[in-house]
């Protein structure tokens, strides 16, 4: 559980007096950015932010290291396995109707958000095929029993739409506070058919030897391993959502969104709300991850070596990469920029480096731009392409997309050698 994880970190913050959840935990978070925060005492609950805000903090947890991290991921979404079902979970030890949402430890994290966020939940459902898809959603608190979320068209709006074009709810089950495994796998863009859950399984099997175990809570599978759980249904109403922070620390604009309604809570004793903050470290690792494999792939299809891939945290983990390479042909590192914009669509920039250059030091891949990079021979532009939603200088989703090859020349490389002791 929550609890047990935060206490093995050694660079955890314990804030012990009374904070506000209302902008007040932001500013400790935002203080606090790469470090994990553990509040005491929020509306009389404990609160937890910036958990997994860094690489080495998850790959650790998950018996690796950073640069082991996309393997393990790719592993995981390339050979799904399905959980272990048991009897009981630790949540089910306190279980409530009777609950106000406006009682709840959820945060209003800036002053314009259109109010409280869940921002760390995951939704499951179950469509009439027994399909089980697992992903986040923002949902917006409204009242006591009610919130707004937020569907973009994939998998969990396709179940949604499908009952409310026949007047009918979606039941589903919403949980707060997962280990990593388990939000990593939320996080991942499969297609329809592939559960998530059974991503997290084999995750949790790769990296502790175990499958993830669920309970059937009303027919549908729940982690185990959660410390919220809402048996709640997705109406056909639709009602005003946002504004709201994404991950480019920009505001979303309002849209008309379905109602959710909150039927039961169930948690952990002495439970650990999960706080993820809005464009924070946090979130960038949990949306860039997945998509770091998805672009490795891409690219290994073009170019034979790859040796590692990074979103970076300046382009917000989602428009922004590195990618190393080992040239075998001049017109690699070009290739190579062109499948990374194929494998992630979002993306709006990529720098390409040879083996040499460590792509998580950022000056590393700026002095290879300074010594390898020519303009006028090595820059890839690609005017009104898709890009991301969530680039506030695209327009209508439309941007232009470069990509820099820096790499060496094959018939130059010994121009480039690096000193070295």
């Amino acid at each position: 559980m929550l609890g047990e994880i935060l206490q093995n970190f050694d660079d955890l913050v314990v804030i012990r007096k009374e904070v506000k959840k209302e902008l007040e935990i932001t500013k400790y978070l935002l203080k606090y950015r790469d470090r994990p925060v553990l509040f005491e005492s929020v509306d009389g609950w404990k609160v937890a932010g910036n958990i997994w805000s860094t690489r080495e903090r998850i790959a650790k947890f998950l018996n690796t290291d950073k640069s082991g991290l996309i393997h393990l991921i790719a592993g995981a979404m390339e050979n799904p396995v399905p959980c272990k079902t048991v009897e009981t979970a630790p949540f089910l030890e306190n279980s409530t109707n009777d609950f106000s949402l406006l009682e709840l430890p959820v945060p209003k994290y800036y002053p314009k958000d259109g109010g409280p966020y869940f921002t760390s939940a995951m939704v499951i459902a179950k469509d009439d095929n027994g399909f089980v898809n697992m992903s986040f959603h923002r949902m917006m608190v409204r009242d006591e029993k009610t919130a707004a979320i937020r569907l973009v068209p994939r998998h969990l709006y396709a179940m949604w739409k499908d009952r409310a074009e026949h007047g009918e709810e979606l039941d589903v089950r919403i949980v707060v506070g997962n280990p990593i495994h388990l939000l990593l796998a939320g996080a991942t863009s499969t297609a329809y058919g592939i559960s998530e859950l059974e991503i997290a399984s084999k995750l949790s099997e790769l990296a502790f030897g175990k499958p993830v175990e669920v309970i059937e809570l009303g027919g549908i599978p729940v982690p185990v391993e959660s410390e919220f759980v809402f048996e709640a249904k997705i109406t056909p109403e639709l009602v005003d959502e946002g504004p709201f922070v994404d991950i480019t620390g920009t505001y979303d604009y309002v849209r008309k969104q379905p109602l959710v309604v909150f039927e039961r809570m169930y948690h952990v004793d002495e439970p650990i709300f999960h706080a993820l903050l809005p464009g924070g470290y946090e979130h960038f690792m949990l949306m860039g991850l997945p998509k770091e494999p998805q672009i490795y792939a891409s690219v290994k299809r073009v170019v034979p070596k790859v040796h590692g891939v990074r979103l970076t945290e300046g382009g917000a983990m989602w428009l922004h990469a590195v990618v190393s390479i080992t040239k075998q042909h001049d017109g690699d590192g070009k290739n190579a920029i062109l499948a990374a914009f194929a494998g992630h669509p979002s993306l709006k920039h990529v720098v390409v480096v040879d083996e040499d250059i460590d792509i998580y030091d950022d000056r590393d891949v700026e002095w290879a731009v300074a010594t390898r990079f020519q303009a006028d021979r090595d820059l890839v532009i690609i005017p009104n392409a898709r890009g991301s939603s969530l680039d506030p200088s695209a327009e209508k989703s439309l941007t232009a997309k470069w990509g820099i090859d820096a790499t060496k020349p094959l018939d130059r490389k010994e121009e480039f050698e690096r000193a070295k002791l």
